[in-house]
């Protein structure tokens, strides 16, 4: 199983930018799908941006399109999400998921621990 960290959150104004890095380990991630997603206050998890192995394909949700960015360094078994123009709203902890085994039913192999994003208005 691939153990994943994240990094990079903090408190940001609005407007302004973050990139958060999940960094793999236990197995390398090169063959595995890889997302982000997150989850607010009171809200449920939300898919966020969704990448294919070798980083050709990436998916996003509305809210993330045109602001966010998912990369992946295989060599470096990390997968990135820069954010920019970031909205109050955007205001969550943050999770990556490696190794997607079901999209219908959202079933990952692995889940980071979350990291906190907070936006200021």
């Amino acid at each position: 199983q691939v153990q994943l960290v994240e990094s990079g959150g903090g408190l940001v104004q609005a407007g302004g930018s973050l990139r958060l890095s999940c960094a793999a380990s236990g197995r390398t991630i090169a063959s595995y799908s890889m997302g982000w997603f997150r989850q607010a206050p009171g809200k449920e998890r939300e898919f966020v941006a969704v990448i294919n192995g070798n980083g050709a394909t990436t998916y996003y949700a509305d809210s993330a399109k045109g602001r966010f960015t998912i990369s992946r360094d295989n060599a470096k078994n990390t997968v990135y999400l820069q954010m920019n123009s970031l909205k109050p709203e955007d205001t969550a902890v943050y999770y990556c998921a490696a190794d997607l085994r079901s999209w219908s039913a959202n079933e990952w192999g692995s889940w980071g621990q979350g990291i906190q994003v907070t936006v200021s208005s």
